[in-house]
């Protein structure tokens, strides 16, 4: 049974059974309360005949006397201690009730009763009568009046239940149709993604923002991360395939050379080790930059403490220094102190220093000064520049200034996306300034600790 089936069913019974119990409870009030009110007017009655009789004493006779307080529809009997009738009347349709069962009662006594399928209403009041002899006034009216009435009310009630069956159904259906449509329209959408393999949305209405609006909004979002998870994924395959299919030509170029040439000439072999070796570097730390880049940005780990610019800046120029034995100058304008990830800094500078150290033969500069109430390191390099038209693309993957240039000296084309990366990660931002030909100032603008 689908879904919409169990909500039209459970729906219907639940709604027809609290129908059902509201109409029972209806009518077994109505029962007990219409026939309280005929025991109530029965009782009434005989207690008002035993005051009368009282009154009138026994000069009368019994049968005459109970004749003038018979009940319209009913019977009057005066029944003695011994079990014995000494006068019944009753109303002319009711001649059948003289052959009940007689039945003295100790004390005061009224309930409704059934004889021949006909209910009746019983009220037995004791009385003194002639010698001081206790003896039992009992009335019996017929409530066959009431009974028909409450038989009107009960078919009355079915009817309205079996009624009320039909806009139950209809609404029942409406329910699970408003209930399942967007889940209807998920499955749908999940049948188009694997049948087209694109990623669609559900259509969500403004107007409500109820659960199964916030299920279509969070579905929306799931389709949402994994289409960028996707795109993140061609777009790290794409560079992995465009940027390790040169390297490893060279490499299998190199150990074939070797292979055919490698032992009779000891400069080639040198020369082949050296070019593999440096290409096996090259693919370890552009499979590293990949990976980096294809993360999502949410999964970029920060640690933001305060740092003091100078130590810092010092200690990553050192390490270049000694790893490429290239000369950098530092140039300190101020002390400043600023909010920011201590390793992420580090590899976004030594990743701007490495760009000026492919692009320029020149010493480099490194400074560090405010503007703006912001902290600002510079890496400035005096090589081949960017023009002006291509400033803007640098930021994008794979891109490299001087096309002709050698991959060993211009890099992967992935160096500024992922410090671009890594600046918006900690909340910096990197600023390019560059003329052609003059040289190029990479900018690494940070919030001030003492700025607020």
């Amino acid at each position: 049974m689908n879904l919409r089936s169990k909500i039209n069913l459970y729906t219907t019974v639940v709604f027809i059974c609290l129908l059902l119990v509201v109409n029972g409870a209806i009518y077994l009030s109505f029962d007990r309360m219409i026939y309280k009110s005929e025991l109530d007017r029965a009782e009434a009655e005989a207690t008002q005949t035993s005051k009368g009789i009282n009154q009138t004493g026994t000069t009368i006779p019994s049968h005459d006397l109970l004749r003038a307080y018979v009940p319209i529809n009913g019977m009057i009997r005066i029944v003695t201690a011994d079990g014995k009738a000494v006068a019944s009347v009753t109303a002319p349709e009711q001649q059948r009730l003289l052959k009940r069962p007689i039945k003295f009662n100790q004390g005061e006594m009224r309930e409704i009763i059934e004889y021949k399928g006909v209910p009746y209403a019983f009220v037995s009041i004791p009385i003194i009568w002639a010698g001081g002899e206790v003896v039992d006034i009992q009335i019996t009216e017929n409530l066959a009046p009431t009974a028909n009435i409450l038989k009107t009310l009960r078919v009355v009630l079915i009817v309205v239940s079996l009624i009320a069956t039909i806009p139950v159904l209809l609404s029942a259906r409406l329910l699970s149709n408003f209930i399942i449509r967007p889940i209807s329209s998920m499955i749908n959408t999940m049948r188009d993604i694997r049948r087209s393999g694109q990623y669609k949305r559900i259509p969500l209405p403004k107007q409500s923002k109820d659960e199964l609006y916030q299920m279509g909004e969070t579905f929306n979002d799931m389709m949402d991360l994994l289409e960028a998870n996707y795109e993140k994924q061609e777009q790290f395959v794409s560079n992995a395939s465009h940027e390790l299919k040169t390297p490893l030509t060279v490499i299998e170029a190199y150990a074939s050379l070797l292979k055919r040439r490698g032992r009779e000439e000891p400069e080639l072999f040198e020369e082949s080790v050296e070019a593999i070796h440096s290409e096996a570097i090259r693919m370890k730390d552009m499979t590293q930059q990949l990976l980096l880049l294809a993360k999502h940005d949410e999964k970029w780990k920060i640690d933001l403490k305060n740092i003091t610019l100078t130590g810092l800046v010092e200690e990553t120029i050192r390490s270049f220094r000694e790893g490429f034995k290239r000369e950098i100058e530092l140039l300190v304008d101020q002390q400043v102190t600023v909010k920011a990830d201590l390793q992420k800094l580090k590899q976004l500078l030594f990743i701007l220093i490495e760009n000026a150290h492919k692009y320029s033969e020149a010493a480099i500069t490194v400074r560090i000064k405010t503007n703006h109430n912001k902290a600002v390191i510079e890496v400035i390099d005096r090589g081949i520049g960017i023009p002006s038209s291509e400033i803007d693309k640098v930021f994008d993957r794979l891109f490299r200034v001087d096309k002709a240039r050698t991959r060993k000296s211009g890099g992967f084309g992935l160096g500024l996306p992922l410090a671009k990366d890594i600046a918006e990660a900690m909340g910096a931002e990197i600023r390019l300034e560059s003329v052609e030909g003059q040289g190029t100032t990479a900018q690494i603008w940070l919030e001030l600790v003492d700025s607020h």
